[in-house]
Parts: C-alpha cells; structure tokens; sequence
C-alpha cells in the first residue's frame, strides 16, 4: 500500500465528507418522504419525490467522485497487485 501525500489525503478527507453530507441529506429527505407518503396531496407526493430524486443523485455524484478517487490513488502498490492480492480487507 502507498502512502498517500498530505495534499491527497486532505483531497480524500474532503471527499468523504462530501459523501457523509450527501447521505445525512439523503437520509433526511427520505424520511420526510416516507414519513409523510401518506398524508400528502399527490402533487405534495410528487414534488418531494423530486426532491428526494434530485438529493439521492447529489449522493451518487459524491460516492462516485470517491470511488474514481479510489480508483486513480487507492490501494495500488505500485507493483500490480490488487487490494486482495495484497493481504488488505
């Protein structure tokens, strides 16, 4: 496993964090929606079934952005071998 420089790991921090807000807001939103499904209007339904559509991609887009991360300064070795090949879980 490669040590990753000081500026890549602020990179990564901040990413996570990224992903941790978007989720908390997911979280959030779909509550309210499941929540509330019942009570409301259809045309309430809808547009809170929008905003939840438009904060689940938000999440997607963060946890995307991380795994691309992942993918270009992850595990790599340097030397070919995958995250199994190299004993970490």
């Amino acid at each position: 496993m490669k040590l990753l420089s000081t500026r890549t790991r602020a990179q990564l921090w901040k990413l996570q964090d990224a992903v941790r807000q978007a989720a908390q807001e997911r979280d959030k939103v779909l509550r309210v929606l499941m929540s509330a499904r019942d009570a409301l209007a259809p045309e309430a339904r809808h547009e809170l079934w929008l905003e939840f559509s438009c904060v689940d991609q938000e999440y997607r887009y963060a946890v995307d952005c991380l795994a691309q991360f992942v993918e270009r300064h992850g595990s790599a070795t340097g030397d070919g071998e995958s995250e199994s090949d190299n004993g970490v879980t």
